[in-house]
């Protein structure tokens, strides 16, 4: 492939990247909300693809959050949900553990389904088997107006006869109401968890379908091929994957970054070190080891569960449009309430009259006072909007918040940031990074050429991928042979959490006792080890990605602002470096800190 074509849809900006024989070309829209396949078309348009006479390209990766918002902002489809009979009421039962620890009055988020609209279906599965057969009869004879129905029974995960069953009944009696199944999305024990997973997945299936419809029209009309949709799990799928379950792309944006960075990473032959984007509104961190992003099996979306495989991205309301103000208490904060790009922070001159963190790097000369889109920034307007706030205060403030994520990836999971490289992206990432490093005890910083657009770079490069899950819940000795490519979901008997070990270990018993030391400071080789679960996954991988230099040979030695494409890097005292082959700013320490 020579032309490879990356659209990532944020909720301000549409970042686009084409990889052209191992040149980069860049450009950002404003997107176009309730129309994000405008946008898409938009960007494209921008780098000449598409139409009658523009360039025609060899593959198309498209990130979106058109899933993340509907969950977040509740506006997905009326949804019922059915499970079995007696157990009706399990997404308002929960787990019925507080919602904060030390906050009594603090409530849970509402379930997407509500009680009027949670049915119950006689049958019975145990793990042994039918407990009680199943009587379709007592499915309900009205949905009360329901779009789209989840079903999730009892031990489906083992065996899925019933609820398949269910489902086949329900897609006949209600045509053209959308029907997921527990055991088609999410084939786990943890009964709460995977009826979240599915009662979200049915919830955002009609609004998903229509955007991805629609993308994959508009692109045909435009003379664009088919996208391939970014999955959470870092990997792409087709449109018609992406809509039959999109509780899958969920962190959809998020991912292409960490892909894009773990990318970047081994072409500067790093193959451990922690993704940094931190854009306007929010700032993820993703710790790469072995050349990859990290994945988890659960991650929390907007209060509720979601136990697919994603990648392991931290986030906290950050970013150099987060607003400045003082707690009760009198104490200096910043975010997570965000200026966004309108009007955007005062310096924009759009009407922003609040202080913020891009502010603050104008008055101290990390930025330049007209960044590379052109973009003239006002001194005099950050001037007033910062008046009687010290600006190295606000980047102290926001540092601190922003080093939490990064402690939460590394320290907090028993990794060594001292071992791994910063990989700084996003529009304010790199003027930050720098510090953050001396604060962990890194020594190394790296910020891709595209640092503005890593996003996008990254859906460039993903790997066609599609997960799979098998529950044991079994003792590991009980197992018999397992597949050599994989992993491994153990844990001591009469544990209630699991830990994930690679397949390929020598020895899959020794490999989890080393896991449990390592993340617990103890293990004990005595105890037996129950197996849980096996995660798969068919790959094709993406593109090699061969990235060249096009802005020539930059040195840094810091003290020192580096105006790069998309982004601003600011090299601080004592650190200093040049650009690669790849056009990659790598930054080192080259003096003790004070």
């Amino acid at each position: 492939m020579t032309r490879i074509l990356g659209i990532d849809v944020g909720g301000t900006f549409t970042d686009a990247v084409l990889l052209d024989g191992g040149r980069i070309f860049t450009a950002k829209v404003t997107t176009r909300r309730g129309r994000q396949e405008e946008s898409v078309v938009a960007a494209a348009a921008a780098l000449g693809i598409g139409g009658v006479d523009g360039l025609a390209i060899d593959r198309f990766s498209h990130g979106t959050t058109i899933a993340t918002n509907a969950l977040l902002e509740r506006k997905g489809a009326r949804t019922a949900f059915v499970a079995t009979a007696g157990f009706e009421h399990l997404l308002h039962l929960r787990r019925q553990t507080r919602a904060h620890l030390y906050r009594l009055g603090d409530r849970h988020p509402e379930p997407l389904v509500p009680v009027e609209r949670s049915f119950g279906v006689r049958e019975r599965i145990g793990p042994e088997g039918v407990l009680e057969p199943l009587d379709l009869s007592t499915l309900p004879a009205d949905l009360g107006g329901a779009e789209a129905v989840a079903v999730c029974l009892l031990f489906a995960f083992r065996d899925p006869a019933h609820e398949e069953a269910v489902a086949a009944a329900l897609r006949e009696r209600f045509p053209g109401v959308h029907v997921v199944a527990s055991h088609e999305v999410a084939p786990e024990f943890r009964e709460y968890e995977r009826a979240s997973t599915t009662a979200s997945d049915a919830y955002l299936g009609p609004v998903s379908r229509r955007y991805l419809e629609a993308l994959a029209a508009r692109c045909a009309e435009a003379g664009l091929p088919e996208p391939l949709v970014m999955l959470s799990s870092g990997g792409v799928a087709t449109v018609a994957q992406a809509a039959a379950h999109p509780a899958l792309i969920l962190v959809s944006g998020p991912a292409g970054g960490a892909v894009g960075a773990a990318r970047v990473a081994r072409l500067a032959g790093v193959e451990t070190a922690i993704a940094f984007d931190m854009g306007g509104t929010s700032t993820d961190v993703c710790w790469i080891s072995n050349g990859r992003a990290d994945r988890s099996r659960e991650r929390t979306v907007g209060g509720l569960p979601i136990r697919l495989p994603t990648v392991d991205i931290h986030t906290v309301g950050a970013g150099g449009g987060s607003i400045v103000w003082r707690d009760a208490g009198g104490a200096q904060r910043a975010g997570p309430q965000s200026a966004g790009a309108e009007p955007g922070p005062a310096c924009y001159g759009r009407g922003g009259t609040e202080a913020t963190v891009t502010d603050a790097n104008l008055l101290l000369g990390r930025l330049p006072e007209e960044l590379a889109d052109g973009l003239k920034l006002d001194r005099a307007a950050a001037e007033r909007a910062m008046a009687g706030i010290d600006p190295r205060d606000v980047i102290a403030v926001v540092n601190a918040e922003m080093l939490r994520a990064l402690r939460v990836v590394s320290v907090e999971q028993g990794k060594d940031p001292r071992d791994a490289a910063l990989v700084a992206f996003g529009g304010a990432g790199p003027l930050h990074a720098c510090e953050l490093a001396d604060e962990l005890g890194m020594t190394r910083v790296l910020v891709p050429q595209a640092a503005g657009v890593l996003s996008a770079l990254g859906l460039v490069a993903s790997e066609e991928r599609r997960d799979h899950v098998r529950s044991y819940v079994m003792p590991l000795a009980d197992a018999g042979e397992l597949p050599r490519e994989g992993e491994a979901d153990l844990r001591y008997k009469g544990q209630s959490f699991e830990l994930t070990v690679p397949l390929s270990a020598p020895d899959l018993a020794d490999g989890f006792h080393q896991a449990h030391e390592e993340r617990y400071g103890y293990c004990d080789r005595a105890r037996a080890i129950e197996l849980v679960a096996i995660r798969t996954a068919e790959i094709t991988p993406g593109p090699e990605l061969q990235l060249t230099a096009d802005h020539g040979r930059i040195e840094a030695v810091g003290p020192l602002r580096v105006e790069l494409p998309g982004a601003t890097c600011w090299v601080p005292a004592g650190w200093a470096g040049a650009t690669d082959e790849h056009g990659t700013l790598v930054l080192e320490r080259k003096e003790p800190l004070p």
